[in-house]
């Protein structure tokens, strides 16, 4: 019976699991602020990554990085009341600027240094950054503006959980303006598409793009896309959203431009963003009972070598044997880079080193030793098969130049390795239903990672849509979204009744 490094497995409790791996793999801690976190090194790694790649994408396609402030004044909010509805219970607001002593040893806001304004702490920049866009466009010759700005955002969440949901996160967020509607929804699916290939390509995470439903849309959006990932308990988490807000905020923020005929016209506006949740995301979809594993393309280290030193002399000869493969795997290029190779000095016994990174889900780890350096050879663990047949950890005995002539094709075996087994959950947890008591069926009480219900709807609005969210409220189910690429419709609504319009996935989500 295999021993695994984590504590509780996914079986057990998998929200257990969940946290258990965020510490065990040193990715975040507590704060001291409830809902805010400490990313270590590690994590803060994975995320530069994103970060990086992200970046070269979102450029890729014609945007600009620029920054806007933390502080947006209430004002702003007040324009657009619909987004103000949408995120009044989670802002955090500032309402003085210093603070004084309350005269028993501790401090109180300075009543005469009340702001004139309060000011809320960033929780999306559409009024901000509208306020901009209404001086930076005149004419359509300004047009589009194709702007991002990666930052820290405040919400504040009653339920938190690391990664997931956080009082304050990391993310992206994109902000465009454009002359035509059909410019501005051509923008939203492009970025939409972008998220989803690099949720595939880079962590290795296969995704449903499509649209949400109208209850599920962004606080004054016309339309709202997403990206949906399966967790291992069969729950989704949206990862990514595109967001069309055709003239709303320009109406709120007086975005208006002079078109070639010289009449003013307002502009369609676009958001859209993914945040450090999708480190959440990577923790769920690829996780073991052993830690993490990290997909190589995200991998702050790709390859780590760990030296079993013995504080001998000769431990000299295995560091130094040690420092040239790192150096010779330093000249090697692995999915379009050269490939990253960490060599682990610091001080500790090397099983702990290696389960240490094992935990960490770092794509493959070397041991060397005394016997390794003397037959020319390294000891290769590939974190996406830790274990043989007989539950003994795989540890393959391979020559040093072996193992350097083929680490790029490894490591892009890793990173489709991860993908597939993720995409063929996904797809074996995708089901259809005929009906709303094969719903109820599907998801009763006790059933253990139900997955997701593909069912048929007519896309009912106003009270009859209320209706549907009441029903799949009562079994803590919600419309995930409905696919970009879907089979053709053949049956009635499974909520109504009426000739459905498309399909779409019910699941319990994060």
């Amino acid at each position: 019976m295999i021993k695994h490094a984590l504590p509780v497995t996914r079986e057990a409790d998998f929200s257990a699991w969940y946290q258990s791996v965020i510490s065990e793999a040193d990715l975040a801690e507590e704060s001291g602020v409830r809902g805010c976190m400490v990313i270590r090194p590690w994590g803060y790694g994975i995320w530069e990554r994103i970060q990086r790649l992200l970046d070269d994408r979102i450029k890729a396609t014609g945007h600009e990085n620029c920054y806007f402030p933390l502080f947006i004044p209430l004002s702003y909010f007040e324009k657009e009341a619909d987004h103000v509805e949408g995120f009044a219970k989670e802002m955090a607001v500032v309402t003085h600027h210093r603070l004084v002593s309350d005269g028993k040893g501790g401090l109180m806001p300075d009543p005469t240094a009340k702001l004139e304004e309060p000011l809320v702490v960033r929780p999306t920049s559409e009024t901000v950054i509208g306020a901009a866009f209404a001086r930076w466009v005149q004419s359509w010759r300004d047009l589009p503006v194709l702007i991002n700005q990666w930052a820290n955002v405040v919400r504040w969440e009653m339920r938190t959980r690391m990664f997931l949901r956080t009082s304050e996160f990391l993310w992206q967020e994109g902000h465009t303006a454009h002359a035509t509607a059909e410019e501005a929804r051509e923008e939203t699916l492009k970025m939409l598409e972008v998220y989803r290939s690099f949720a595939e390509d880079c962590l290795a995470l296969p995704v449903v793009a499509g649209e949400k439903p109208e209850n599920e849309r962004f606080p004054g959006a016309v339309s709202t896309y997403s990206i949906e990932a399966m967790m291992q308990d069969g729950k989704a988490l949206q990862a990514g959203t595109s967001h069309f807000l055709g003239t709303n905020f320009a109406q709120a923020q007086d975005i208006k431009f002079q078109n070639s005929e010289g009449v003013f016209e307002l502009a369609n506006t676009t958001s859209w963003g993914v945040s450090t949740r999708m480190i959440g995301g990577v923790i769920m979809v690829h996780g073991d009972d052993d830690g993490l594993r990290v997909p190589p393309r995200i991998a702050p280290w790709q390859v780590v070598i760990v030296p079993m030193l013995r504080d001998q002399p000769e431990d000299a000869v295995v560091v130094d044997y040690c420092k040239a493969l790192q150096a010779e795997l330093a000249q090697q290029s692995a999915l379009g880079e050269p490939v990253r190779a960490l060599l682990d000095l610091k001080f500790g016994k090397a099983a702990t080193k290696r389960w240490g990174w094992v935990k960490k889900g770092a794509p493959i780890v070397i041991e060397v030793g005394g016997r390794d350096v003397a037959g020319g050879n390294v000891s290769v663990i590939r974190r996406d098969r830790l274990y043989r047949a007989d539950g003994k950890l795989d540890s393959a005995v391979v020559a040093k130049g072996d193992f350097v002539g083929a680490v790029s094709a490894t490591l892009s075996e890793i990173q489709a390795s991860l993908h597939s087994e993720a995409r063929a959950r996904l797809e074996a947890s995708i089901v259809p239903g005929a009906d709303f008591a094969a719903l109820e069926t599907h998801f009763a009480e006790g059933v253990k990672n139900p997955g997701w219900l593909e069912v048929q709807w007519s896309k009912p609005t106003g009270e009859a849509l209320d209706g549907v969210v009441e029903r799949l409220k009562k079994l803590k189910l919600t419309i995930r979204n409905a696919p970009m690429t879907q089979a053709a419709i053949d049956g009635p609504c499974v909520f109504t009744g009426e000739p459905a319009v498309e399909r779409v996935l019910i699941g319990r989500s994060y």
